[in-house]
């Protein structure tokens, strides 16, 4: 198993081209499921996510292959309609198989997939929404079993919580289904946006996306399209808290600066001075940072997976400051890691109360999801001596080429294979 060792306490400088966006380019992937003809989808990152999608649309019957920062999906008419837990288990984004599967075949199969490290994460939105646009449901052996006989009618969905993946899956089946659904609650993120231009580029009629009410116009049949993915705003957040936490200046190239207008806000708010220009954003560390006080929120508030980086950064602020989490159960788990490095902090229910310390110290460490293992590496940049961080796996989920680009920044940082 690889971990990733680095010699920190050095300010990281220089530019770094961010990626496309993983949370985006996952249901974009499903998406193509809505066809028979080929697509292309351009600035898609390399990792493990991606790549066990591409596994998985190939299990269904979908040929598909990345080739760099390209994903090609080929001609198609026969689709398997079972979805197994060797394939679900591995990413819960396998989900979202469920709404262009019910909504071409009338029929699917899905496995549980089961908790996670920063909690449940249920999926009975996702069902409620299923049945009130028709669908059978039961479950039996582990597996979620779906059956549309008659096809999908649209509805009126409201969701008691604007859930992100619950949204993507009702508008991956309901732009096939009879008639027209009105998704009420609808998540915000700028990831449904990019879904929903992806969907009426297909031919589909969806209006909204972005606001709390989407309106889909189902239609007979989709088309293939070409698409280039948004960039990753959470990557993009990882590297401008890297500058702050490392006392560094770095420019990010190919980003989006509105949908990162929240943690850009803390940022300056902190002291750290940042600077917009076009798909660029310059952030450059001149004085002492003040801690400052974030809430996490559905779009477009703080984002929970911003959250484990920003308390990193607040335990080497001097002050107190307080992270409440409020989208997600048991999302503290890089606390005690953080720790480790010689943090103050006490968790508080759903808040954790920190009091800066001047410095951290290099210790070793254990990822325990993907934001987690981010904060994690950023606390051994800014650490003086070194840190070696193990279960590095989740940290490929998320992060194309993570240590290259920080040892491109000046980083001393460098991924070995443990016997």
């Amino acid at each position: 198993m690889d971990k990733i060792i680095i010699k920190g306490a050095k300010p990281l400088r220089g530019t770094v081209k961010i990626s496309g966006s993983k949370n985006s380019g996952l249901p974009i992937l499903f998406a193509a499921l809505l066809t028979d003809e080929p697509s292309i989808i351009e600035n898609v990152p390399r990792l493990a996510d991606i790549n066990t999608t591409v596994s998985f649309m190939n299990f269904i019957g979908k040929k598909t292959v990345q080739k760099g920062s390209k994903v090609f999906t080929y001609q198609s008419k026969h689709y398997g309609h079972v979805a197994p837990y060797d394939l679900v288990r591995k990413m819960r984004a396998s989900v979202l198989i469920m709404g262009p599967l019910i909504a071409r075949l009338k029929r699917v199969d899905v496995s549980l997939p089961g908790g996670c490290a920063i909690g449940a994460r249920p999926v009975d939105i996702h069902l409620d929404a299923f049945k009130k646009l028709g669908a059978q449901i039961s479950v039996e052996g582990g597996y979620v079993k779906m059956t549309a006989p008659g096809g999908l009618k649209g509805t009126d969905i409201n969701f008691r919580f604007a859930s992100v993946g619950a949204t993507e899956n009702v508008m991956l089946a309901a732009v096939l289904a009879k008639g027209t659904t009105k998704i009420i609650n609808a998540a915000k993120e700028p990831e449904i946006e990019d879904l929903a231009d992806v969907l009426n580029k297909m031919g589909a009629d969806v209006k909204g996306a972005g606001t709390k009410l989407i309106v889909i116009k189902g239609v007979e049949k989709l088309k293939g399209f070409k698409h280039s993915v948004i960039p990753d705003r959470i990557e993009a957040a990882t590297y401008l808290l890297a500058s702050a936490i490392t006392k560094g200046e770095i420019t990010l190239q190919n980003v989006c600066p509105p949908h990162l207008r929240a943690v850009i806000d803390k940022l300056k708010k902190s002291g750290l001075s940042i600077g917009e220009r076009g798909n660029e954003i310059a952030a450059k560390w001149t004085k002492e940072l003040k801690p400052i006080n974030i809430s996490t929120a559905v779009y477009p508030g703080f984002p929970t997976d911003v959250q484990a980086q920003w308390t990193a950064l607040m335990c080497l602020l001097k002050g107190k400051s307080k992270v409440c989490e409020n989208v997600f159960e048991n999302r503290f788990l890089h606390i005690a890691e953080l720790q480790r490095f010689g943090a103050n902090t006490a968790i508080d229910g759903k808040c954790v109360n920190i009091d800066g310390v001047k410095e951290f110290s290099g210790a070793p460490v254990m990822v325990s999801d993907l934001r987690a293992g981010a904060a994690l590496v950023l606390a051994g940049l800014a650490a003086k001596g070194k840190t070696v961080i193990s279960r590095i796996y989740h940290l490929d989920r998320g992060y194309e080429m993570l240590e290259k680009k920080f040892k491109k920044l000046g980083a001393d940082i460098r991924r070995v294979k443990s016997a």
